[in-house]
């Protein structure tokens, strides 16, 4: 089972970001690569004219549904100058494109998984303080996840190719911060992987981060509050309260995670997490490495990963001997040891590390640390296949310094 995914691309950021926390003393200043980055959210109506043609012969054609409604992100984009910008870009569509089809008179419903994440220039010409008109082109990743009748009968097949990717807009700025846009998205068709053109097109915001102003990081610096400038902690997993938090939190109403159909019956981690940006109470950015040994479920395979990744923690509550928080970390590239866990497809050796979690520093100086988390591999759909792991509960410990 696999779910919408706003992840791919961020290791270009994420190592950017790693560089920048060595060379800053001052952790109440964004990172010097963020203070001229930007993201982007876009919701509006994709098109790819899936038809009869993308099905392979021997299988009758019904009809075939295709959903418009999709969100286009920019995970992160920087803004060189005010003429020029560069960004990777993430697309799908909420729902998937759906066939009917029959073989021998016996009616099929199957659906094809369409992505489309991208790294392009985007030119830009302001015309007036508020308005400013943009051109986009460059890379752009198409990922389809075709589907089989049967074992080696394939209907729609799979295909994960790079093509060209171009784009225009016209924004209008509100303020140095935000800014409304109307957007749209072009790829073309590729008739070796037999694959329809994709259009898109959505109105949407953009956020611009800039530099901390001195009066708010000396606000900061005089509430009194502790920021651990790194950690090591050490990670147990196991499965002994079953998956119901995972399950709960990916299939819930509101689905705030994901799943995976592979499944961590246990193990052990050793993190490293640096502090790179803190805010005056509530909001921190962290990266950190993570080395695990995992053995799976049902056959009992063991494997083990390397991931780098983001860490976004909010401070919900301050106490004078404890902070408690609340922590998400999405879309740290990792590498994981097998492509083949428990008979399901994970794609390939690379992949994405996320996890979720709450925890406290514990002591008038904030030595100690504590977490409850659970955590998930996935590509993403960067590939054709994507089974995912499913890492339960996990509790990590540890020291800061």
């Amino acid at each position: 089972m696999k779910q919408y995914r706003y992840k791919i691309f961020l290791v270009f950021s994420l190592i950017l970001l790693s560089w920048s926390a060595y060379s800053q003393d001052e952790r109440s200043q964004l990172p010097k690569v963020m203070q001229k980055s930007y993201f982007e959210v876009n919701i509006g109506s994709i098109n790819y004219p899936f038809s009869a043609k993308e099905m392979e012969p021997g299988f009758d054609f019904v009809s075939v549904t295709v959903p418009h409604i999709a969100p286009r992100l920019v995970l992160f984009g920087y803004q060189f100058n005010k003429y020029l910008a560069a960004q990777i870009t993430y697309m799908r569509p909420v729902l998937w494109v759906k066939y009917n089809y029959k073989v021998n008179n016996v009616s099929s419903t199957r659906t094809v998984w369409m992505n489309v994440a991208g790294l392009t220039i985007k030119p830009q010409i302001p015309i007036g303080p508020h308005f400013s008109i943009y051109g986009e082109g460059g890379l752009g990743i198409i990922t389809r996840h075709g589907f089989n009748h049967a074992e080696n009968m394939p209907v729609v097949k799979n295909a994960n190719y790079a093509t060209f990717l171009f784009g225009a807009g016209m924004k209008y700025l509100i303020n140095d911060r935000w800014a409304l846009q109307i957007m749209t998205a072009w790829s073309p068709a590729n008739k070796k992987a037999n694959q329809p053109y994709t259009t898109f097109i959505a109105p949407g915001f953009s956020y611009q981060l800039h530099p901390i102003s001195e009066s708010k990081r000396k606000i900061g610096a005089e509430s009194g509050r502790i920021w651990p400038k790194q950690m090591v902690k050490v990670g147990f997993s196991s499965n002994v309260l079953g998956y119901g938090v995972n399950n709960f939190l990916s299939q819930g109403r509101i689905p705030v995670f994901w799943g995976g159909n592979a499944e961590v019956r246990f193990g052990s981690s050793l993190i490293y997490q640096r502090n790179l940006f803190h805010g005056r109470k509530i909001f921190a950015l962290d990266w950190g490495f993570n080395m695990s040994v995992w053995q799976t479920n049902v056959l009992k395979e063991k494997f083990f990963s390397l991931s780098l990744f983001p860490v976004f923690r909010f401070n919900y509550l301050h106490l004078k001997k404890a902070d408690f928080y609340f922590y998400y970390s999405v879309a740290g590239p990792a590498y994981i040891s097998k492509t083949t866990l428990d008979n399901l497809l994970m794609g390939k050796h690379f992949t994405f590390h996320d996890t979720m979690g709450t925890g406290m520093f514990i002591g008038l100086k904030r030595r100690l640390v504590a977490e409850i988390k659970i955590a998930h591999f996935s590509n993403g759909n960067l590939f054709t296949h994507n089974d995912a792991v499913k890492i339960p509960l996990s509790i990590d410990f540890g020291y800061t310094f």
